[in-house]
């Protein structure tokens, strides 16, 4: 756990000062046991005595009844402290994750071809001039409304999520996973289980009067849809695909993709759950992994896959994969998709157990975005536009466009 704490370049004396709590804990608790086994011993004896043999046994007892109050008071304050500390704590960092910063990430492999549009006679629109000639992205009145950092799908636009989010489903689906529309608010501690009231407190919404949270991604009630429950191993692996509103205050975004649609507080998403059991999570993440592969390719995207950097995961993560698409007007890859293997580490806190030949213990959850939309829009349209405007629409997603294989520019 130190050398995991390191490699995250997280604080390290963390894990000494957990392990200072739980000693607490445990000796106040063996504490607290002698001093009720002592207690009840005396009670027993207490109305056999009389005269001032009783006295003293009186007095001791109330002596002990004292004792007994502060051993208790003691045991809860350490089991609190540890609770505490515990929660700081990120997931064990797998051996194989390259250690360093968001920059140290290993590039595993790279798909598709990245267009030459000099070679083809015109320079590429960015999404928002691409979105405005479609009439399918209105960030101006959004500002008007909501505030910077939101925008309105027009037209076209709202037609292009909905048939985003129908093809993501309709593969996720296909797959075997089962689909879920999920609360966009949750409790503190299907919050706090899943991770986020950590490191990325910062990014989320709370509402104070009702102590809700706004999710900022649907793992959040997948994990938690089995909070408190054992489940017979031979019902894994369990897989939902979930569709929900994500919000984040993008907390430290200050001056990042501040034009257009990459980097919002309110966007939908279609995202992918697991419940395995733990020996089984490593082959699962490369699974969740091909399934976000078989749909950037399946929408004509060129795109590279990244191990992402100890420094640079969540806390819930023992190991990241992303999957960045090609963004022609910013000259570079892009975050599109991530899955996660966060092992035993959300199931520990939200008491999520598997049972096996009448064992029962922590099994492994995973999580593997499939299509943020926003990001997924800035992508196609940017890839996929031709030179007077339009933009060619991916073959994988024409049934659910009515067949159109093209969007047209509309007129003023």
């Amino acid at each position: 756990m130190r050398a995991s704490q390191r490699a995250r370049g997280e604080d390290v004396a963390l894990v000494d000062a957990l392990l200072a709590a739980d000693e607490r804990r445990r000796s106040s608790g063996v504490r607290f046991d002698e001093l009720r086994a002592e207690q009840k011993a005396l009670g027993k004896l207490i109305p056999k005595a009389s005269g001032e043999e009783k006295a003293e046994l009186l007095e001791k007892a109330s002596r002990l009844a004292a004792e007994v109050k502060a051993a208790d008071a003691e045991r809860d304050a350490a089991d609190a402290e540890t609770q505490e500390l515990l929660l700081q704590l990120g997931n064990l960092v797998h051996p194989d994750v390259p250690v360093g910063g968001e920059d140290d990430f290993v590039t595993l492999e790279t798909h598709g071809t990245i267009r030459d549009f000099e070679a083809e006679g015109f320079t590429p629109k960015d999404h928002l001039e691409l979105g405005q000639l479609l009439g399918a992205i209105d960030v101006e009145r959004a500002a008007k409304v909501s505030g910077s950092r939101f925008y309105f799908l027009t037209g076209i636009g709202a037609q292009l999520e909905l048939a985003l989010v129908n093809a993501a489903m309709a593969q996720a689906t296909a797959a075997g996973f089962t689909p879920v529309l999920t609360p966009a608010l949750v409790r503190p501690q299907s919050m706090a289980g899943t991770g986020f009231l950590g490191q990325a407190a910062q990014d989320v919404y709370h509402l104070e009067k009702d102590d809700l949270y706004l999710v900022g991604t649907s793992e959040v009630p997948l994990a938690a849809y089995h909070m408190d429950e054992i489940i017979d191993a031979e019902r894994l692996p369990l897989r939902y695909v979930g569709f929900s509103p994500c919000f984040r205050r993008e907390a430290g975004s200050h001056g990042k993709d501040t034009r257009g649609i990459f980097r919002v507080h309110q966007f939908d998403k279609v995202e992918m759950f697991s419940y395995v059991t733990p020996e089984e999570s490593q082959e699962e993440h490369r699974r969740l992994l091909e399934w976000e592969k078989q749909w950037l390719t399946s929408l004509e995207l060129p795109f590279r896959v990244i191990d992402v950097a100890s420094g640079d995961l969540g806390a819930s993560a023992s190991r990241k994969f992303d999957c960045e698409a090609w963004i022609p007007t910013q000259g570079r890859y892009r975050e599109l998709t991530s899955t996660s293997d966060c092992t035993e580490f959300q199931s520990r806190r939200l008491q999520i157990r598997v049972r096996e030949d009448k064992k029962v213990r922590p099994l492994a959850t995973l999580n593997g975005t499939l299509c943020a939309i926003p990001r997924t829009i800035v992508a196609l349209l940017e890839n996929h536009q031709q030179a007077d405007g339009s933009v060619r629409v991916p073959e994988v997603l024409r049934p659910y466009l009515g067949g159109r294989e093209v969007l047209e520019p509309v007129t003023a």
